[in-house]
């Protein structure tokens, strides 16, 4: 039994240093940037090159992935992130970093695409379910564990930097000396927006505004720890609390979605999240417990909204054409992490820190308001024909290549409708 989650296991300690080494990163530079003096806009606009560059690595890495191969690809991928995180912390300057960030986007979209596509061929019907949750796990944990070594170092240093680099390179070896068989190649990622709305309006609204909120908190929460005066430790903390806190809620809530019409547990949990946000924006705590606690609510409802986005979604959708509205639901959720960013930068550059939240109150708002004007329009699926929910890290979008890891995928997919895939992906390729 065990055996059989060999090959599992040392893909997945792959993932937790990689995913370590983004968290790591990704906190480390908006801190950073902001004792070098960096402008609150160049800060935001830092997210919004990442987001860019993940969207376009999804689109173009399974191109890379078919021309070399998936362990030369990942090796590649992996590098050039560990010579990036070395690059930042070598030359300290706004437009570098902004290219930078883009550049490092663009090679985890790759990486991240290569590790979900080995994980789904090394599953079985039995077990998917098993990976999935496992992988879920790995990702938490890793992001966590990434963003409190920030709180062990000291950010005006380039030894974080370095440790970020040392992960990314960690990350190479597990599958460096896998003596396992590569998978099929990726398939290309489409975006078929027609069809994504016409299947669930609510979800594909929904998913670009959830990506506009998350983009923003994700790039400035740390900022705006920083400018209301609480300590790294604190901001590492609470970065990583707000994490926490949507993955314990996103089980509960997704139950209960599963006895109810979605988009109202949508709207309780929009609604409930943008009054945690204002409420931070009105009473500004500037104590750090009470800074985390606040966080810790907002983020409990928050990052419970994209995986109940997708469930809704797929509640609509036949079985078959799972794979691509969850694949096209994650690209318009990129797309909203990069907006994220820019607007809540222009909030805080304009009033004052906790203006960051009025980035993320205004669209789960904007949510909630669209979802009750459906709710007039649509009946809800019957609770026996629904789909049943599953987790997913809103913090870091999943790729395309993980939609058919997700144990709601329909089981014969990768074998008879992806073996016609390949094959008109070769015969392109030769032709």
């Amino acid at each position: 039994m065990f055996a059989s989650y060999h090959p599992i296991l040392a893909l997945l300690r792959g993932t937790a240093f990689l995913l370590a080494a983004t968290g790591l990163h990704g906190l480390l530079m908006p801190l950073r940037g902001q004792a070098e003096g960096f402008s609150t806009f160049a800060l935001g606009f830092m997210g919004t090159a990442w987001a860019g560059g993940f969207v376009t690595g999804c689109i173009f890495a399974p191109r890379i992935v078919r021309n070399v191969g998936h362990v030369r690809a990942f090796g590649a991928f992996a590098a050039a992130g560990a010579i990036i995180a070395l690059l930042t912390g070598l030359i300290i300057g706004e437009t570098v970093w902004i290219v930078l960030r883009a550049f490092t986007g663009f090679t985890m979209a790759g990486a991240f695409m290569v590790i979900e596509s080995w994980l789904n061929e090394k599953s079985t019907n039995e077990n998917r379910g098993t990976v999935f949750g496992l992988y879920m796990m790995v990702t938490y944990a890793s992001i966590m564990v990434g963003q409190m070594i920030v709180a062990a170092g000291d950010i005006h240093t380039q030894s974080l930097f370095m440790v970020a680099g040392v992960f990314f390179c960690l990350a190479l070896i597990p599958t460096a000396v896998s003596t396992e068989a590569s998978p099929q190649p990726l398939s290309d990622v489409k975006l078929d927006l027609k069809g994504l709305f016409a299947n669930s309006p609510v979800s594909v609204v929904g998913c670009l505004l959830i990506g506009v909120a998350n983009g923003a908190w994700g790039t400035l929460g740390a900022v705006y720890g920083a400018r209301i005066g609480i300590s790294t430790a604190t901001i590492a903390l609470m970065m990583s609390l707000v994490v926490v806190a949507g993955a314990a809620l996103q089980l509960p809530m997704g139950r209960i979605s599963d006895k109810t019409d979605r988009r109202f547990v949508m709207i309780g949990a929009a609604l409930a999240s943008s009054l945690a946000a204002l409420a931070i924006f009105v009473f500004t705590p500037h104590s750090g417990a009470f800074v985390i606690a606040m966080t810790a609510a907002y983020g409990a409802f928050a990052y419970t909204l994209y995986s109940l986005a997708v469930a809704h979604a797929n509640d609509h959708a036949k079985p078959e054409e799972f794979v691509k509205v969850s694949g096209g639901l994650l690209l318009l959720y990129g797309f909203g992490t990069m907006i994220g960013p820019v607007l809540g930068s222009a909030l805080m550059t304009v009033m004052k820190p906790e203006s960051l939240f009025l980035s993320t109150a205004l669209p789960h708002v904007l949510l909630a308001v669209y979802a009750a004007m459906r709710i007039r329009q649509r009946a809800p699926v019957p609770p026996e024909d629904r789909e049943a929910f599953a987790t997913l890290p809103a913090e870091r979008a999943l790729t395309p290549a993980a939609t058919h890891m997700d144990p709601r995928s329909p089981a014969d997919e990768p074998s008879e409708q992806r073996d016609d895939e390949i094959a008109d992906i070769v015969a392109k390729e030769e032709g």
